[in-house]
């Protein structure tokens, strides 16, 4: 890790808003140092008490990266969207054998960049996957997160019926891979008071697999330059579970930021490529015009933040979405499904218009070789909704070492 780490850093590392480092600045829990133009940051060294930090520093990230697979290990995806958790994990050695998705041009996307690939564009309830039974090793799948019934007492297999949860779990049920996984928001965790949880965990026991406690991951600790936070969920196989463990992948040293996403480094070797991207109408550029870099609707005069805000002005809350400039010095804000939406706002660092296609393709992870599909709108959506391939593939390094570890039983 680099010998300092600036205070909006670690307050992503940290996983805290900007509010709560400066009340722990005000009780001298954590003071930060100021350079010569007055930004704050720390020295690792005095922050190595921390777990978080001394994990980053501590890290095993490049023995992980030499994790090979003893052969390749073969895996059916569901909800692949544009091939993000995909990609992922082909990097670190899996062999797809099917990927399942709805979306029409998510799926001329997958066929694009990887034509060998089989895709099935269809509803995952009209797919038997009886003919896979005991013949691939690893299932996975982002189920979208749709309200679960708590019809049945037991909140087990039957109670997530009419989910897409239900599917994957159904698909379990007839492929019996060695493992599964499946990911979500951060929010299922805490979703209806922890019971959607409990429903999913009592239904992996029905199946007969083994759940690893699940853990949300910070994509900002996998080499991804976006503070999106992912739930994901762990399963062995009953037979398998006692007899090995599965180990969380490592954070790796330091947190990549905009400027690693946008310029050549250590992320990617050339500068951002052009690409379409939308435009603000005029109104709104002149607007976004004088938002500083890292700065909101409230670092505008207050009659702009009057006229631009509306009836929200007086509401509650902090609207940190709002009129919001990202900046070369942070990950991005967690991409939304359009960047130029005023709740959700991604304005360009030091040019004033949303990101384009290829910045929000790079801030995801994805290769400048990977191309999108469909209109300007569904490109957007196709990559908002993707899993950061960087934190997949470090995700798919720690489930090669438990399949190698299941290989060698």
């Amino acid at each position: 890790m680099d010998g300092i780490v600036s205070a909006d850093n670690f307050a992503n590392i940290m996983g805290v808003s900007k509010a709560v480092l400066q009340k722990w600045e005000n009780s001298g829990t954590f003071v930060p140092k100021k350079d010569g133009n007055g930004r704050k940051f720390f020295y690792v060294k005095d922050l190595l008490h921390v777990p978080e930090i001394r994990e980053m520093v501590d890290s095993s990230w490049e023995q992980e990266m030499e994790v090979l697979p003893l052969r390749p290990y073969t895996s059916i995806e569901l909800f692949a969207g544009a091939g993000g958790l995909a990609l992922g994990m082909e990097k670190a050695g899996f062999s797809h054998v099917l990927l399942n998705e709805i979306d029409h041009d998510a799926c001329a996307t997958l066929q694009y960049n990887r034509p060998e690939w089989r895709v099935a564009e269809q509803d995952v309830r009209q797919i038997s996957f009886k003919q896979f039974e005991g013949k691939v090793d690893f299932l996975s799948g982002g189920f979208p997160c749709q309200a679960f019934s708590y019809a049945g007492k037991q909140g087990g297999f039957n109670d997530t019926r009419g989910t897409l949860f239900f599917e994957l779990a159904r698909a379990v049920q007839e492929i019996k891979p060695k493992v599964f996984m499946g990911e979500n928001v951060k929010g299922l965790a805490a979703h209806d008071g922890g019971r959607t949880l409990d429903t999913i965990k009592n239904a992996v026991k029905e199946l007969g697999y083994t759940l690893v406690e699940p853990r949300v991951l910070r994509a900002i600790q996998f080499r991804v330059p976006q503070k999106r936070e992912r739930l994901i969920l762990i399963a062995i196989r009953n037979d398998l579970a006692d007899k090995v463990q599965f180990y969380w992948p490592s954070p790796f040293h330091r947190v990549m930021t905009l400027r690693d996403a946008f310029y050549k480094g250590d992320l990617y070797d050339c500068d951002v490529p052009a690409s379409d991207g939308q435009k603000y109408p005029l109104k709104k550029l002149k607007v976004m015009e004088m938002v500083p870099m890292g700065g909101y609707w409230r670092d505008l005069p207050i009659d702009v933040q009057r006229e631009y805000m509306g009836g929200s002005f007086e509401l509650e809350g902090g609207k940190t979405g709002m009129a919001r400039r990202l900046s070369l010095d942070e990950p991005s804000l967690t991409l939304t499904c359009a960047p130029a939406q005023k709740q959700t706002e991604r304005c360009h660092p030091i040019e004033t218009r949303p990101l384009t296609v290829r910045e929000y393709a790079r801030i995801q992870t994805f290769p400048d070789e990977w191309m999108f599909s469909g209109t300007l709108s569904s490109q957007y959506k196709q990559i908002g909704n993707a899993v950061p391939v960087n934190l997949a593939y470090a995700v798919g390094r720690s489930l090669v070492r438990l399949l190698n570890d299941i290989e060698r039983l």
